[in-house]
């Protein structure tokens, strides 16, 4: 009968391919637009939340250009703004917004991956820069683990500060849980092939997967992501050591992307349960900071077996063993 399925499936992830490329180009351009005609807006960080999808465009432009949303993260960004040479960020300010962060470069308007500024990567001091080329920029910020007082850090380009800090909310990422009420036939449209991309994944590039199902994916995490079937359960299981040097996050979204269910793993087995539509689940991996002279796991992999039909485990395997040096 699934297989019967496919009859109509491909056809149609087929026409909702060519409508989601249709509309991210459209509505970025609108949001470029936007930008230029709204300069305030692009010189103050928009912090991810239920007040900034109030306006019209917001959601649309974060379906085309994030759809895999990160439930675990404080999300802000900033941008466009003009660098001739250097950007700083103050990295003391977010070191004490939370346990770890990443801020990405990327290029505008093509919002190409540039370079990155991480938490366990700078070298302690109040400023960490980067040296780029002249060009226009914006910057995606995450969050995670965040303090009870949290703000955004301040930014400097070519020496001169062009955003202040300011406080976010620490509960600011409840909206997720009232996400999914946004729902339509428009997002579903959008985001309709990535189901069965998925399930038909191993007859297309795994570059190309990954392009389509993660087109803003940070560098300094480790993915892993599959379809679900109507009235599948998942058990994760992880060895205690792997869970003593990562953050597991583990979210589940309908087909039109929503999310519906996450968590970050605690225990070496936990179960998510089913929901009744199709979808797809996606894992975020990261390590945590490293000590001199720990043993950390290289990459991780991920094993999945099929129990039943309403019953899959997902087993994540270490890597070979370091030590850090």
């Amino acid at each position: 009968m699934r297989d019967k399925e496919l009859l109509w499936e491909i056809p149609l992830a087929c026409l909702s391919f060519l409508f989601y490329k249709a509309m991210k180009l459209a509505i970025g351009n609108l949001f470029t637009i936007y930008l230029a005609l709204n300069q305030e807006k692009a010189s103050q960080w928009r912090v991810l939340s239920a007040e900034m999808l109030n306006s019209p465009l917001s959601l649309p432009v974060l379906m085309t250009k994030g759809p895999r949303w990160n439930t675990h993260a404080i999300i802000s960004t900033l941008g466009p703004f003009k660098v001739e040479s250097e950007l700083s960020l103050d990295t003391e300010i977010a070191n004490n917004s939370s346990q770890s962060w990443i801020a990405i470069l990327y290029s505008f308007p093509g919002y190409k991956t540039i370079a990155t500024l991480e938490s366990g990567k700078c070298q302690g001091d109040k400023w960490e820069s980067l040296e780029l080329s002249p060009g226009k920029y914006t910057i995606g910020l995450r969050y995670y683990g965040c303090s009870e007082k949290v703000r955004s850090p301040i930014i400097k380009v070519d020496g001169k500060e062009i955003v202040d800090s300011q406080n976010v909310p620490a509960d600011v990422n409840q909206f997720y849980h009232h996400l999914q009420e946004r729902n339509s036939w428009f997002y579903l449209g959008l985001h309709y092939y990535i189901y069965t991309l998925l399930r038909l994944r191993k007859w297309f590039p795994e570059s190309f997967v990954k392009r389509e199902f993660l087109p803003v994916g940070a560098t300094d995490t480790q993915f892993f992501y599959g379809n679900l079937e109507p009235g599948q359960s998942l058990q994760l299981e992880v060895d205690s050591l792997i869970l003593s040097d990562y953050d597991i996050y583990f979210t589940r979204y309908n087909r039109a992307s929503f999310p519906v269910t996450w968590f970050q793993l605690q225990d070496e087995k936990q179960i998510s349960e089913a929901i009744e539509t199709k979808g797809f689940y996606l894992i975020r991996i990261r390590q945590r900071l490293r000590v001199e002279g720990r043993k950390f796991f290289g990459d991780l992999s991920l094993e999945s077996r099929l129990n039943n039909e309403d019953d899959m485990t997902l087993l994540i395997k270490a890597g070979d063993i370091a030590v850090d040096s």
